[in-house]
């Protein structure tokens, strides 16, 4: 039977924990964490997408954070290849590698085997998209990719007009969506995998969202997204994440300071939910409900027996 490599996946909303949660498990698994969010991969953006300060991290290892510019793309297929790459190496250097974070399909590019290059190709119709892109520019594909297939144009960044092209490529040659596809497929996991998923009542969710907000307010989150601002930083994948997008409505004058703080936690609530539907519904998780003050150690030593069960491994004693 082929090896596979172990990895620990730890998935779940925002603001349920999975920071302090994540190097605890790597202190006792002998881990290494890779960042599995979309945004923490931008240098600056520190507050905003709350990220692991090197006090918090307590000298575990933490890859792909601040690997790029604000004003750089980044893409599913990119993130893939990293994580991957980086797979590769922990695992080679006898340790854990951890993918934690919330973007959940960011993650499952990674662990799953999926395999787009089995639907037709049409490299007329593809050079004729080619031919549109020069001409039209890439918003206009990008918009025709919107009528076709929506949820395909809402995961793929407009200036990515290679994967645009490819899934205006599949739906005419399959008369499908990529996600159609992807559904009538059984993927295989790649790793010798344990996905573990924190979850809470929505009220202490909501909560603790909310007081997070406040907290990043009180850290300075203002001074950072005013930095982006002054130094002419728009229209990029960059500036749409929760937290920067609201404040650039203050900052252009369309709303008040409060209605943008209160934006804010409400549109951090509501990713916080869409975030838990997804994983719900396209991943296999082994869910462990965070609700309530009592018992964290008791619901750590459960998720550690999880893990050992799972990947046939010990914990540090």
């Amino acid at each position: 039977m082929e090896h596979k490599q172990k990895l620990i996946v730890l998935i779940g909303p925002t603001a349920v924990g999975k920071t302090k949660l994540s190097i605890e498990l790597a202190k006792q698994f002998n881990g290494e964490i890779i960042s599995g969010d979309s945004m923490q991969i931008y240098r600056g953006m520190d507050i905003g997408t709350a990220k692991v300060t090197s006090e918090e991290m307590e000298g575990i290892p933490h890859h792909l954070i601040d690997i790029k510019e604000p004003d750089e793309g980044f893409s599913t297929a990119e993130f893939q290849d990293l994580v991957r790459r980086k797979i590769e190496d922990i695992s080679s250097r006898g340790k854990l590698p951890m993918i934690v974070g919330g973007t959940g399909l960011y993650i499952q590019s990674v662990i799953y085997d999926y395999h787009f290059t089995e639907a037709p190709s049409d490299p007329v119709f593809r050079s004729l998209l080619e031919k549109e892109a020069e001409d039209q520019g890439y918003d206009f594909l990008h918009e025709k990719l919107k009528n076709a297939d929506p949820e395909s144009a809402s995961k793929i960044h407009p200036n990515n007009i290679r994967r645009v092209i490819r899934a205006l490529e599949i739906t005419h040659c399959t008369g499908k969506t990529a996600a159609a596809l992807q559904e009538n497929q059984s993927p295989e996991l790649l790793y010798d995998t344990a996905v573990i998923g924190l979850t809470m009542n929505r009220e202490q969710l909501y909560s603790r969202i909310n007081l997070r907000v406040d907290l990043m307010i009180q850290q300075g989150l203002l001074g950072e997204v005013k930095y982006f601002y002054d130094n002419g930083l728009r229209d990029c994948q960059s500036i749409q994440a929760i937290g920067y997008k609201e404040l650039y409505d203050y900052f252009e004058d369309r709303i008040s300071l409060d209605q943008a703080v209160e934006n804010l936690k409400q549109n951090s609530r509501r990713y916080a939910k869409r975030q838990l539907t997804w994983f719900r519904n396209k991943m296999e998780v082994e869910w462990f409900d965070m609700s309530g003050s009592e018992g964290t150690e008791k619901k750590f030593a459960e998720i550690s027996n999880f893990i050992e069960g799972k990947l046939k491994i010990k914990a540090n004693t």
